[in-house]
């Protein structure tokens, strides 16, 4: 199938702005493959569908608020650099998209703050640059105190301090994404707590979401696409309850490629640019709960690979009609 079958009409006014009042107030369309038959419910109803032997799978990656704002060195016009991931050993060197790049040349210098700058030592394609912090700056610590979260361009308005709290999953400890594993920002403690109680394990694998996930695919033959690379890994308390259970319930296209990208390489950490279409065999994941995805992705080939592209094209032609809320902040579908 060329790519454009893996395109839909989507309404602007059904891309979420905001989160939902409450964090596990989203709805919850419902796949069951076998029946190909769809159901209309609440994230909340989500314990229903857990069973002994299950087990729950959660990215714990925490998103960084890699967005800095600042100014050259000397006068110069404002610079906004993203910081993607750390490239030295005491994490003072990082990649970074930088905009507009054609002013920051090789030696060109930033500063964020009164105690913060940073130089450019390296020059790369399509904006990206690897930037050198001074020694004895915490650049973790400069982001938490400079840095914006890097909101998606479909949301259309600037981070907000709500956002430092909702565009981050509750169990998220391994700082490192530039986007949020979507799919797990419906949960809550509570959530988390019922489904045990319904006989479901659960487990967390990082998976550092980059950005290349999200950017669409420029070619109708597909299958020559090449993801970037992320990091990975599995624990080895994560690797025996994954192990154990009876179904995998990966909960967001990050778990799906941490498992997937394990059981290929037989290794529990590394790197993954795995990219799974119609035609794909699924080695671990026996469900999964995800959010609605833009067209012409990867993660909109993943879903129809593992749902079926006739069912999965169909869900969402469905999810359209009932004014289902889309992408990061929207509301999400269980494939059983």
């Amino acid at each position: 199938m060329p790519l454009s079958d893996f395109d839909y009409e989507l309404p602007e006014d059904l891309i979420a702005q905001q989160p939902p009042p409450e964090r596990d107030g989203a709805r919850m369309l419902v796949l069951h493959r076998t029946e190909q038959r769809l159901e209309d419910r609440m994230f909340r109803d989500l314990p229903d569908y857990l069973h002994p032997g299950d087990c729950l799978v959660l990215n714990d990656s925490k998103v960084l608020p890699s967005r800095l704002f600042g100014h050259r060195e000397n006068g110069g016009g404002a610079i906004e650099a993203m910081l993607l991931e750390p490239v030295s050993a005491d994490a003072q060197d990082w990649r970074a998209l930088v905009r507009p790049g054609r002013k920051m040349l090789v030696g060109a210098e930033v500063r964020f703050d009164a105690d913060t700058t940073a130089t450019v030592i390296e020059h790369g394609e399509r904006g990206e640059r690897i930037v050198r912090f001074p020694e004895g700056v915490d650049v973790y610590a400069a982001l938490e105190r400079l840095g914006h979260l890097p909101l998606p361009p479909y949301i259309k308005r600037e981070d907000s301090t709500q956002d430092r709290d909702r565009y981050q999953t509750v169990f998220a400890r391994e700082r490192g994404s530039v986007a949020a594993p979507t799919a797990g920002l419906h949960f809550t403690a509570e959530t988390l707590a019922r489904a045990e109680a319904a006989g479901a394990t659960t487990a967390r694998v990082t998976l550092h979401v980059g950005l290349g996930t999200f950017q669409p695919i420029d070619r109708e033959d597909y299958e020559k696409h090449h993801l970037h690379y992320e990091r990975y890994s599995i624990t080895p308390d994560a690797r025996a309850a994954i192990d154990r259970a009876e179904r995998v319930v990966a909960v967001g296209t990050t778990s799906v490629r941490t498992l997937e990208a394990a059981a290929r390489l037989g290794v529990d950490a590394g790197i993954t640019n795995l990219f799974l279409y119609p035609g794909a065999e699924f080695k671990k994941v026996g469900a999964m709960l995800t959010n609605f995805h833009l067209p012409r992705t990867s993660l909109l080939l993943l879903i129809a690979a593992f749902a079926g592209t006739d069912f999965a094209l169909a869900a969402y032609h469905h999810a359209v009609e009932q004014k289902y809320r889309f992408f990061s902040y929207g509301d999400c579908m269980l494939i059983l």
